[in-house]
């Protein structure tokens, strides 16, 4: 059968977390076919794919000389995909999708002609669900609520709504502003319409900023509850928490300069800029030592 769903992994020294990740794909009771990217790994990940995997046809391994990024290696990987594939599927290589997770998503996406993207619940090892699992766009308004942590007056306070979502998440299938970048199914049709992911971001803030331009053309977001996803987070960052941290701060800034600033006085520009690196300088050290 030809694939209904294009996967797209994107692999840096992910270690046996990328293994895993393509079992599950596979168990799925969808045709898929996995495309795995990989940004010059330098541990055995791909090595354990292609011993696990043997001459599978649905499996494809591209290795980058370099680390292209995130945004860049998606791009690249959709670039070689069967143009006749409906859907896209985007997965961290540390994230395990239970069994029905792929149908569950695909149907959701099938019954909503407007909806673009579709989320899973994204849990940890305990089954519990994960903070970004279902977001609102961030502003500088909700940011500062968020990273003070006053976010949580939400749920009593309108006004105090925060990019965090304050309430037990949506129990059947709903519209979101966005949900979790580490497994999104997407429509390939609005995908390439809107110019795939922008490569300037070099990692974090890339997924948000699909969501928001998904949402400037009219469509919108879901977060299907049913599809569960195992996100084991930070696999591929270990080796490198600071960068990631940098990386992070740089994506917040990109985002806000291309879809808000315009809307801001110039002395309040400077002062959501001054706001996102003070926060980057505050939250180093937990970076520097979770290494």
């Amino acid at each position: 059968m030809k694939p209904a769903v294009e996967v797209v992994i994107v692999n840096y020294n992910a270690g046996h977390a990328l293994s895993r990740c393509v079992q599950s794909v596979v168990c799925q009771q969808e045709p898929c076919k996995v495309t795995i990217i990989d940004n010059a790994s330098r541990d055995d990940s791909i090595s354990q794919v292609n011993r696990m995997s043997g001459n599978r046809e649905a499996l494809t391994v591209i290795e980058n000389g370099e680390n292209l990024g995130f945004a860049r290696a998606v791009n690249q990987g959709v670039r070689g995909l069967d143009e006749n594939a409906p859907y896209l599927l985007v997965l961290n290589p540390d994230c395990e999708m239970q069994p029905g997770s792929m149908t569950a998503l695909r149907t959701a996406l099938d019954s909503d002609p407007r909806a673009a993207l579709a989320g899973p619940m994204v849990i940890d090892r305990d089954g519990r669900p994960m903070r970004g699992t279902v977001r609102r766009f961030p502003d500088p308004w909700k940011s500062l609520l968020t990273f003070s942590g006053l976010w949580r007056l939400g749920r009593w306070l309108p006004a105090f709504t925060g990019v965090e979502m304050t309430a037990v998440a949506p129990a059947e299938i709903s519209p979101v502003d966005a949900v979790s970048g580490a497994c999104m199914l997407i429509r390939k049709a609005p995908f390439l319409e809107a110019g795939g992911m922008d490569e300037a971001y070099g990692l974090h803030c890339e997924d948000l900023d699909l969501m928001y331009r998904l949402n400037q053309q009219g469509h919108h977001c879901l977060f299907v509850p049913a599809a569960r996803v195992f996100h084991q987070q930070g696999v591929s960052s270990r080796t490198r928490p600071v960068w990631v941290h940098w990386q992070k701060h740089l994506g917040m800034q990109r985002f806000f300069r291309k879809f808000q600033a315009e809307n801001y006085i110039l002395p309040a520009r400077w002062l959501v800029n001054a706001g996102i690196w003070l926060r980057f300088l505050l939250k180093l050290p937990l970076a520097f030592f979770s290494r």
